[in-house]
């Protein structure tokens, strides 16, 4: 059997990969690994959605697996994800879940679990309720020992009180653009950033249930970069469906992405003291740019593989205090337990007001090499790297670059999807060479 989960969740096409049969055995095995045996009166899991319309048949699915193995579930309706990893924690439940696909399309949807006070789950854990699921349910409770249902009237106010801790400055004096991709963000956003001071626009922040992240949020920027320049606004903020990302856009349009992101605020948190260890988490995605902006500024970066998850277990063993992604994905553990696009964005404004600059001024240490990223669709993503000739495609590029860029070839955590990465002084040459190493994975189908 296939691994149920992928580096964020278990995700694939809703109703057709992820049914509610799925979603069910889901919500009853996660109930048995997490759920504790004592300490509370009632066993309880948080349950919160994008608004994503398969998002009401999963979160009913989930629910009934929940309330049959005897837990209660704190239903806390459509919120980012990062709010519900933080209500995990706020509300003392013994877990959460969160129905989204984050930044996938509509037809697509997923299920991640959150262990007790909020934190993604490990390898093994993951591995132990796939064993759960495979076992199928065992002796179940009747009568008051079923789970019950509660909605948590409170919980968009408790996130939002707890994302405004991250403002150290009043954005009174911004003007912001918000693409919400008519997601998860699209009333927790323009809430949080209004109550930071700033005058707010907001985009693509009307969900039906069908158009989020079509044509919008973190995976398609011109729609903002467009706003931002006729608005004459400070800055564009775009999140992705689930609101764990968070990417900007400068005055002039120019898009700032999660590297420059993670420079801005590694610079201010060095300043301020809040940088441990002198130390940066990125992923081996990040670009170049990047290690010699940080370099030059005498910041130590290390490097995970790609996932928010582990950039999260190397922030936690080191106990350094921020880290992130090329996409978006910014983790700053005084603030939550996984990337917070609202956070970030609360961040990124108040280091613009606290030192008057604009964004693209922030941004100017972080050079970025021209990198091209090709993604093949494939049969089989976990052997194609180790096919001879996509070896000799590899080596052959990784010997003509040298010290001056950089090749990545890595199977996409959610998609059967093998991305190809080239990091070269100019466009040309990578675009390239990408495309050779391309056509040798394309031919492994």
């Amino acid at each position: 059997m296939a691994r149920l989960f992928g580096t964020d969740g278990v995700r694939g096409v809703a109703n057709q990969d992820l049914t509610a049969e799925l979603a069910l055995a889901l919500g009853s095995a996660a109930a048995r690994r997490l759920a504790s045996t004592g300490g509370h009166a009632r066993r309880v899991a948080v349950v919160g959605r994008d608004p994503r319309a398969s998002g009401e048949m999963l979160e009913a699915a989930v629910i009934a697996g929940l309330t049959s193995e005897g837990v209660d579930a704190l239903r806390v309706g459509i919120l980012p994800t990062p709010a519900v990893a933080y209500l995990t924690s706020a509300y003392d439940a013994d877990f959460g879940v969160m129905i989204s696909a984050s930044h996938n399309p509509m037809p697509d949807n997923g299920i991640k679990i959150f262990g007790p006070g909020g934190h993604k789950l490990d390898d093994a854990t993951e591995d132990r309720i796939e064993e759960l699921v495979s076992q199928g349910p065992g002796g179940r409770p009747t009568g008051a020992g079923i789970g019950r249902v509660v909605d948590a009237e409170d919980a968009l106010d408790r996130y939002l009180r707890h994302a405004g801790k991250a403002v150290t400055t009043r954005l009174d004096e911004l003007t912001v653009v918000v693409d919400c991709a008519n997601g998860a963000a699209s009333t927790a956003a323009p809430q949080a950033y209004r109550a930071a001071g700033a005058n707010v626009i907001t985009i693509n922040a009307a969900p039906d249930g069908l158009n989020i992240n079509d044509g919008c949020g973190s995976t398609h920027m011109d729609a903002l970069r467009s706003a931002v320049v006729s608005y004459g606004a400070d800055l564009g903020l775009a999140h992705d469906g689930d609101a764990d990302r968070c990417l900007a856009v400068a005055a002039d349009g120019r898009v700032i992405d999660g590297d420059a992101i993670m420079v801005i605020l590694a610079l201010a948190m060095r300043e301020s003291g809040e940088l441990a260890g002198n130390t940066l988490v990125a992923t081996v995605m990040s670009n170049l740019g990047l290690h010699l902006a940080m370099r030059a500024a005498g910041v130590e970066v290390r490097t995970t593989s790609v996932g928010d998850r582990y950039v999260l277990e190397e922030l936690r063993a080191g106990a350094y205090t921020l880290g992130g992604e090329q996409s978006g994905h910014i983790v700053m553990p005084a603030f939550g337990t996984t990337g917070d696009g609202i956070v970030t964005g609360l961040r990124l404004m108040s280091r613009m007001a606290q030192t008057r600059m604009p964004l693209a001024a922030l941004a100017e240490p972080m050079q970025t090499l021209p990198q091209v990223l090709i993604n093949v669709e494939v049969a089989d993503k976990a052997t194609v790297a180790d096919a001879p000739s996509v070896r000799t495609a590899v080596a052959e590029v990784e010997a003509e670059l040298g010290d001056t860029g950089r090749i990545l070839l890595r199977p996409s955590g959610t998609e059967q999807v093998v991305r190809v990465m080239v990091e070269a002084a100019d466009e040309d040459t990578a675009r390239q060479m990408a495309v050779r190493v391309a056509e040798q994975v394309s031919a492994q189908r």
